[in-house]
């Protein structure tokens, strides 16, 4: 895609309970949103800093953590572990749920 960086961090996904937990309940009610899940998912694993995902760190109480949009409502929060070549998914949902 054009803007986007051509290199392939190669990073692995670790997939918390609780992201498999929300993320399940979020395809339940949004299926129209898995194939969207799916190709954000592929991204992350390939560039995380890729333009279309947004990613940003967090403030506050979730300091430490950051965020990428799945849609402009639906926000994944994740912690970025570049030295163990990892992305944690810590929760799926809107803005309001994940940041609580």
């Amino acid at each position: 895609m054009q803007g986007e960086s051509p290199k392939n961090l190669g990073l692995t996904l670790v997939w918390t309970e609780t992201f498999l937990r929300t993320a399940k309940k979020l395809m339940k009610r949004h299926p129209e949103l898995l194939a969207l899940l799916q190709n954000l998912l592929q991204q992350l694993e390939k560039n995380p800093h890729a333009p279309r995902l947004r990613l940003h760190p967090l403030k506050g109480k979730h300091s430490g953590k950051h965020a990428v949009s799945l849609t402009y409502e639906y926000r994944i929060v994740l912690t970025l572990q570049l030295s163990a070549k990892e992305v944690v998914l810590l929760d799926i949902g809107t803005h309001d749920t994940v940041y609580r």
